[in-house]
């Protein structure tokens, strides 16, 4: 199952990946915001990411106006590797070779075209693992830098 989420400023782009969704026969939760009124993204992020990170979803996409703030609050989270990506080729290589999961995008930075694009490279690429393990494996290991 996958988590799903946005602030206002995200709130457009999180119902048409809700259709896209919904047009690959992909299942999903909505975290919220479930309207266009003004929210705080943190409530949502923390909600989504937390599915994310105890395993009752397995990835999540967020979106908020620009990314970065939804991608700051789902790294908060055990486990969880958030990427803010604005292109078609972040996406891929979030998931290559960082094994993201969960993606972050802005709806004030990209076009639907691009958002789209991003969700499905997200979606069907895997994780190269070899090389890539051991780096991400570096990611939850330390406990403070």
């Amino acid at each position: 199952m996958l988590a799903i989420a946005s602030d206002h400023a995200g709130f457009a782009y999180k119902e048409k990946t809700k259709a896209f969704l919904d047009t690959l026969g992909i299942e999903y939760r909505d975290f919220g915001t479930k309207t266009p009124e003004a929210v705080d993204y943190p409530d949502f992020g923390h909600a989504a990411a937390q599915a994310v990170s105890d395993g009752t979803c397995s990835e999540a996409i967020l979106v908020c106006g620009t990314g970065i703030g939804m991608s700051i609050v789902a790294n908060k989270h055990n486990g969880v590797r958030a990427a803010e990506c604005t292109s078609e080729a972040g996406a891929e290589l979030a998931r290559k070779h960082n094994n993201a999961n969960i993606l972050c995008f802005g709806e004030r930075l990209v076009s639907w075209e691009t958002a789209e694009a991003m969700i499905q490279k997200f979606l069907t690429t895997p994780f190269e693992e070899g090389r890539h393990t051991v780096r991400v494996n570096k990611i939850h290991s330390l406990t403070r830098c």
